[in-house]
């Protein structure tokens, strides 16, 4: 009965040490083939913006934002863009690859053999997700700042909010990642992710819906984080960037939680 129960005890003494141990394992492993997927993973929010943001820009000209701001409609899906980014390539790592380690090549059932816990490789896994996310953050941050769609001093600050992004969605992720069955259910959540890339005032003002449609888009995760840059990118005013922060960090908590407690349960039965 004690070897049962000790396996479950969280001891944080060492912790971060132990979740980059995970973290470095990735790197390890990593394939020199990676490179052309994280090209591959950056390129598709530079094309849209190419082709949405300035193609149709060019038709739809200036947009006045709700507080006040006429900006290009380049620089207003440009932000959209980089959340979005920061969404797939955070989910990218934490759901097909994370699934594919932890049902099929049951890498987390020898890991769980050594002291680290399930809330470590949970947050290991997080931070080896977060160096595509950032990587693909900062790249198109370049994009923008070259294209004149934001400065440089926006830019810094939008940087962070972007990390904060990938790790809200990475946790998400991973949470989702441990309920899947199989490779069919993750069918779901690329339409999912895909009707939020949609429908979350990407590329129309959430104002343009009806009410209520509206209020669903608005408490979805990618609305307020495209919410949180477009407002830094843009330089809006206001205290609402204190919710959207708010948001995203409790959306990280949760998922941590929410992994880290399902993968003790698969990992320890």
């Amino acid at each position: 009965m004690v070897g049962l129960v000790l396996p479950r005890l969280v001891s944080f003494e060492g912790a971060p040490r132990r979740s980059a141990s995970v973290a470095e394992r990735n790197l390890a492993a990593l394939k020199s083939a990676y490179w052309l997927v994280l090209i591959s993973g950056f390129l598709e929010p530079v094309l849209y913006l190419f082709s949405i943001g300035i193609g149709v820009g060019a038709l739809v000209g200036d947009l006045t934002l709700p507080g006040g701001q006429v900006v290009s409609y380049a620089a207003f899906v440009a932000p959209a863009m980089l959340a979005s980014s920061a969404m797939t390539g955070a989910l990218a790592e934490t759901t097909f690859n994370f699934f594919g380690k932890m049902k099929y090549m049951k890498l987390y059932d020898g890991v769980i053999a050594t002291p680290v816990q399930p809330f470590e490789i949970a947050l290991g896994e997080l931070g080896w997700a977060m160096i595509r996310g950032t990587v693909y953050s900062a790249a198109f941050l370049v994009v923008m700042v070259s294209m004149d769609l934001t400065s440089v001093g926006r830019a810094v600050t939008a940087f962070p909010a972007a990390v904060l992004v990938g790790f809200a969605f990475g946790a998400l992720g991973m949470a989702l990642s441990t309920c899947m069955r199989s490779w069919q259910d993750f069918d779901l959540m690329g339409s999912a992710q895909f009707t939020l890339f949609l429908f979350s005032g990407t590329f129309v003002p959430a104002q343009a819906y009806p009410a209520l449609l509206r209020w669903v888009v608005e408490v979805t995760p990618l609305y307020r984080s495209v919410h949180l840059i477009r407002g830094i990118s843009v330089g809006a005013s206001g205290w609402s960037w204190l919710l959207d922060v708010a948001y995203l960090l409790a959306l990280t908590a949760v998922g941590l939680f929410v992994a880290s407690r399902r993968m003790g349960r698969l990992l320890y039965k």
